[in-house]
């Protein structure tokens, strides 16, 4: 039965409505928000996220509480790729810090399927770590909403 819950924009996407499910995305991320970050996922989401594999949104809350304790002053930008009907890519880079003051920029793909009703059924995503110095870091608004004059990805060169 489909979820009574709808999350507009509505698949088939446009590249406006697309890039406006991208820029959703990389809002609720950046506000670091298990709870309010999972609704955005079908209750029957199916996931894989370097190595592992989570199915259903209580998975994927728990899987972004871990992720979140462990990534600190978390910050993202998502970039669109590509879309067709339901699916959307997207290339998107994150900085973090560990509880030792070490600093990563971690990049990836993600590849997502839509139903209906506007809320993720899939997510694919590959993402690899580069260690960097406090010194390169690129990301540098308060935590929270990436600010709209912020420079995106390309215009950053990543």
């Amino acid at each position: 039965m489909p979820s009574p819950e709808i999350r507009p924009p509505l698949p088939p996407f446009t590249r406006e409505t697309a890039i406006q499910k991208v820029r959703q995305a990389e809002d609720g991320w950046n506000s670091r928000d298990p709870a309010r970050v999972a609704l955005v996922y079908s209750p029957d989401t199916r996931w894989r996220n370097r190595s592992e594999f989570l199915s259903g949104r209580e998975e994927v809350r728990a899987f972004l509480a871990r992720k979140w304790a462990k990534e600190l002053d978390y910050r993202l930008i998502k970039e669109l790729w590509a879309f067709e009907g339901n699916r959307i890519a997207v290339r998107f880079a994150y900085e973090w810090h560990d509880d030792s003051g070490n600093w990563f920029r971690s990049y990836g793909n993600e590849n997502w399927e839509f139903g209906e009703d506007g809320l993720m059924k899939r997510r694919h995503a590959s993402i690899n770590d580069l260690p960097i110095k406090e010194s390169e870091r690129k990301f540098h608004w308060p935590l929270g909403r990436r600010p709209d004059d912020h420079p995106r990805l390309s215009e950053l060169g990543l």
